[in-house]
């Protein structure tokens, strides 16, 4: 998209209409320039997270099949998204679909600026998505029309463009209102939808595990039920009820029910569904977790931004292989992974979704029960892109959701500040007066690691009780605990047993001394 220039409709984004301006004033032409800048910048950069080429890769991100599996699964240029019944064979074809984005702000340089920041996210968002991104429009209001959320002016500059540009969806950085959606749409004349709904649909690509889809399902028809649109009178029929001479007759009577409550009702029982067995799913996953705990098994959890570098953290720390890609939201479902420190001591690393700015609230609560095991961690490493234009907005952002999680609180926070190799020092020692506690890492150089791994080494729990004794041989399960667990200092084999010296945890010395002969 380098160089891309905008069309020649939204040489004026800024979007100062006269119904999008206080006592329809005439913006200036500063101001003008400003928007126009905004959009350009962009367009010219749209999308710092569309192709695989961009992703660099280590040795320790391993063979990456996933990522070949989802390349796969690109949507192709030139095809169509229409359904070809051919000799009574459906054949579905894919379609890369191609987008003019809209945003606001409300004057100041300042919210220019962060709408920017906002809306080159929503560009790499879009091509996540398997999006073209050909065109922005960036209007300045003091609020948002509650009608078509741009103004009916600035909406019908929007149709221009739109038809200028041949593209087929419109794509809002916000969350735009039912009646905001509808009345958008039946002025440009194609598709409209919001940045929750973008984000869902990424999501809905991604997910793979059984949990995962569910979860986004669920959140797919939370977003969905308040906005089924009527269509004319077809959406008002009668699924039954008292009919005439005219009507289907005898076995047709029933409640009365028209089409759209029908629809709401199919929705609100699938949901329900996906609930029960979304709550069916959390105790395999407890288990796993009170195992980790009786185990006496440290856990690490990652969290942050999406595309900050999580993945690619975990796969250096532990050769996990895990999925990477320069992509927004490419990790949807939890990994967790086993690893120990320079001592010996075992712990499991947990890597989260990634978050972003105005995170759906049905993401939220759909993926609540996987978010939970942060509140459970010993550690969270809160990962963030040293190198994005602003570090501190993704913190917030990030803080936020984690705000709702148990027990938060109580988790010490280590601030990551990853790609340190493309960051600027200014903006990294930035971030450093602001933050207690961080460490400067790059998981593609290495840089760092060393210090990530000893901080991480020393924030842990460490054994407290002092274990000498003789295990008899047929509790070798409990030596193995010993050497994973706890800080061995040396172990001898006698004739009656495996004679263990050094620390362990209370509940581990516990069962170790009930059975030391």
């Amino acid at each position: 998209m380098e160089g891309q220039k905008l069309s020649e409709h939204s040489q004026n984004p800024l979007g100062d209409s006269a119904d999008g301006n206080q006592a329809g004033a005439s913006p200036s032409r500063d101001a003008q320039q400003l928007a126009n800048d905004v959009v350009a910048r962009v367009l010219a950069r749209a999308g710092t997270a569309v192709h695989e080429g961009d992703t660099v890769h280590t040795e320790a991100d391993g063979d990456q099949l996933d990522l070949l599996e989802r390349s796969a699964l690109r949507r192709v240029v030139g095809l169509s998204t229409e359904l070809e019944d051919v000799t009574e064979v459906e054949y579905r074809q894919l379609r890369l679909e191609k987008v003019v984005l809209i945003g606001m702000y409300y004057g100041r340089e300042a919210e220019a600026t962060e709408a920017e920041v906002s809306l080159r996210e929503l560009a790499a968002l879009a091509e996540t998505a398997g999006s073209e991104v050909l065109d922005g429009l960036l209007q300045r209001r003091q609020k948002p029309d509650p009608g078509t959320y741009l103004g009916s002016g600035k909406a019908r500059e929007l149709k221009d463009i739109v038809a200028a540009a041949g593209a087929d969806t419109v794509i809002a950085d916000t969350e735009l209102a039912p009646s905001q959606r509808r009345a958008l749409e039946d002025i440009v004349k194609v598709k409209v939808i919001d940045r929750t709904a973008l984000i869902l649909d990424i999501f809905a690509q991604h997910a793979k595990s059984r949990e995962g889809k569910a979860q986004v399902e669920l959140a797919q028809l939370e977003y969905l039920l308040p906005r089924l649109r009527g269509w004319g009178e077809s959406m008002s029929r009668q699924a039954g009820g008292q009919v005439g001479s005219g009507g289907a007759g005898m076995g047709s009577r029933g409640p009365g029910e028209t089409t759209i409550e029908l629809d709401r009702r199919r929705i609100r029982d699938r949901m329900a569904k996906l609930r029960r067995e979304i709550k069916a799913m959390t105790p395999a996953r407890e288990t796993k977790r009170q195992e980790r705990k009786r185990n006496a098994v440290p856990n690490v959890a990652l969290a942050g931004y999406t595309n900050a570098g999580k993945s690619s953290l975990l796969n250096a720390m532990t050769d996990a292989g895990v999925l990477v890609q320069n992509a927004l939201f490419a990790t949807l479902d939890p990994t967790v992974r086993r690893a120990q420190t320079e001592d010996g001591r075992a712990f499991t690393f947990t890597d989260t979704v990634g978050f972003v700015r105005r995170l759906p609230t049905q993401l939220v609560e759909a993926f609540r029960s996987t978010l939970e095991e942060i509140g459970d961690a010993d550690l969270l490493l809160h990962i963030v892109d040293a190198a994005h234009p602003d570090p501190e907005g993704q913190i917030a952002a990030v803080r936020e959701v984690l705000s709702e999680i148990h027990n938060i609180d109580e988790v010490p926070e280590v601030i990551v500040l990853n790609k340190a190799d493309l960051a600027d020092p200014a903006v990294i020692g930035r971030v450093q007066r602001r933050e207690p506690r961080t460490v400067v890492v790059s998981a593609h150089t290495g840089e760092g690691m060393a210090e990530l791994r000893a901080l991480i080494a020393s924030s842990l729990p460490t054994p407290d009780v002092e274990v000498d004794a003789v295990v008899p041989y047929s509790r070798g399960d409990l030596v193995s605990r010993f050497h994973e667990t706890g800080q061995v200092d040396r172990t001898e084999h006698l004739p009656e047993g495996t004679r263990i010296v050094g620390r362990a945890d209370e509940g581990l010395a516990a069962e170790i001394a009930r059975s030391s002969v």
